[in-house]
C-alpha cells in the first residue's frame, strides 16, 4: 500500500505533469512573468466556471480578503462579524485595517456561521459579515442574504475551502460559492481543491464596480501607471502560477468528484463506529470536501488522543482548529472569555480531519478506518 498522506500533491501532479510542463514552458518562452496572457486567460476561465462573475486574481487568499474589505470601504472602528471557529485570516485582515472583529458562534453540525448569532451581533457600527464556507460546503446564504439586506450591511464569502460548491435553498436562491454575496474570495494554496504550486488567490464579485476597485487596489491603487487614485497594495498572481491553475481548473470537476467519492467511502466505513460522527451534509449546499472532518464523542476521549493513536499507525490527521479565535493570544484585546462561544470551544476538542485528496485509494481508507476503530476501542 502506498504511504498515506494528508494531501497527495505528488500523485495529483504526476497525472497532469505533461500539461504542467507545457504550461510553464509557455510562460518561460513568453518572458511575461507578471500579468499578461496567462493571468488574463485564467481569470476569464475561472469566471466561466463561476457563471460569469468577475474574477480578480491576487497573491494569496489572505490578501483577497483584505482587498475585498478595502473595496467595500471598511474603515477604522467598523465592526465586521466573523465566525469564532475558522482559520485566522478573516480576523487578521479585519484587525490590520483597524476595524473590529465581532465573533459569533457556529452551528455544531456544519461548522458554519450561526445566522441567528449574526443577527444578534449587529449594531449601528456593523459594516459587513464574513461567511466562511468551512471544509467544503456553503454557509446558509439564504438567511445571511436576508439578514444583510434587512440591516443594510455587506456580505463577504470566504470560499477558500469551497470553490465550486453550489448553494440552493427551498426559496430558489442559488449560485456557486463566492457569487451570492456582495463579494467573495478564494485561495489557491497548494493543498486547496484548486491549488497552484505556490501562493495565489482571487476576489470574486458580480459587481463590475467592485471588480474594478479590486483590480485597482491590487495594483498599488493605480489604473494608469504612476497615477494612484486610492490607497492600494501590491498583490498579484504571477504568470507561472496562473498557467498551472489553468491546467488544474480543467480538472476541477473531476477533482471534486474524486473527493466526494472518497467521502462516501469514508461514510460507509466509519458511520457504524461508536463515538464517531461523520460529516453532516447541509441539504442546501453541495459539498466539495476540502476536508473530511469527523467528530469524536468527548465522553469517550478527545481528538488529540485519537490523532496520536493514528500517528502511531503512520496515518496523518489534523485538528482544524485546535483553538477558536477568542482563545488566540493575538486577539485577547477583543475581551471575550471562555464560555462565550460554547460550540466553537467544544469543536476544537472534538473535530479531527482525516486524509482527503484526489488520490486516496479504497485500500488506504479501509486501513484508516480499521486503525481508527482500534483506537476508539481503547477508550470504550
Amino acid at each position: 500500500m502506498k504511504r498515506i498522506q494528508m494531501v497527495d500533491l505528488e500523485g495529483q501532479t504526476a497525472s497532469i505533469r505533461p500539461q504542467i510542463d507545457e504550461a510553464i514552458a509557455r510562460v518561460l518562452d513568453s518572458s511575461r512573468y507578471i500579468g499578461g496572457e496567462e493571468v488574463m486567460s485564467f481569470e476569464n476561465e475561472l469566471s466561466t466556471e463561476l457563471d460569469g462573475a468577475f474574477v480578480t486574481s491576487c497573491a494569496n487568499g489572505t490578501d483577497a480578503l483584505q482587498i475585498a474589505l478595502m473595496a467595500l470601504g471598511v474603515e477604522t472602528d467598523d465592526e465586521i462579524i466573523v465566525p469564532a471557529f475558522t482559520f485566522i485570516s478573516p480576523v487578521e485582515v479585519i484587525a490590520l485595517l483597524g476595524a473590529k472583529p465581532v465573533l459569533v458562534d457556529v452551528y455544531p453540525d456544519t461548522f458554519n456561521i450561526d445566522c441567528e448569532a449574526v443577527e444578534s451581533a449587529i449594531t449601528d457600527r456593523t459594516k459587513a459579515v464574513i461567511a466562511v464556507h468551512l471544509f467544503g460546503q456553503c454557509a446558509d446564504m439564504g438567511k445571511l442574504c436576508s439578514i444583510a439586506k434587512k440591516h443594510d450591511i455587506k456580505l463577504i464569502e470566504d470560499t477558500a475551502q469551497a470553490i465550486s460548491s453550489i448553494y440552493c435553498d427551498e426559496k430558489n436562491m442559488s449560485g456557486k460559492a463566492g457569487t451570492i454575496g456582495d463579494i467573495g474570495t478564494t485561495s489557491f494554496f497548494p493543498s486547496k481543491n484548486l491549488g497552484c504550486f505556490g501562493d495565489g488567490g482571487a476576489i470574486i464579485t458580480t459587481s463590475e464596480t467592485l471588480a474594478q476597485s479590486c483590480q485597482t487596489i491590487c495594483n498599488h491603487g493605480s489604473e494608469i501607471r504612476y497615477s494612484h487614485s486610492e490607497v492600494g497594495v501590491n498583490s498579484r498572481l504571477d504568470s507561472i502560477q496562473a498557467a498551472i491553475l489553468r491546467v488544474k481548473l480543467k480538472n476541477l470537476k473531476d477533482y471534486n468528484q474524486a473527493r466526494r467519492q472518497a467521502a462516501a467511502r469514508y461514510d460507509s466505513l466509519l458511520e457504524s463506529i461508536p463515538g464517531i460522527t461523520v460529516p453532516h451534509r447541509n441539504k442546501r449546499s453541495s459539498h466539495v470536501f476540502h476536508q473530511y472532518t469527523i467528530q469524536i464523542d468527548p465522553s469517550i476521549t478527545d481528538n488529540k488522543s485519537i490523532k496520536e493513536e493514528l500517528q502511531l499507525a503512520d496515518i496523518p490527521s489534523a485538528i482544524y482548529y485546535p483553538a477558536p479565535i477568542h482563545e488566540q493570544k493575538a486577539y485577547n484585546l477583543l475581551d471575550y472569555k471562555e464560555g462565550d462561544f460554547p460550540v466553537s470551544e467544544k469543536l476544537s476538542k472534538t473535530v479531527l480531519s482525516l486524509p482527503m485528496h484526489t488520490e486516496l485509494s479504497a485500500e488506504q481508507q479501509e486501513y484508516i478506518a480499521d486503525r481508527l476503530k482500534e483506537a476508539i476501542k481503547k477508550w470504550i
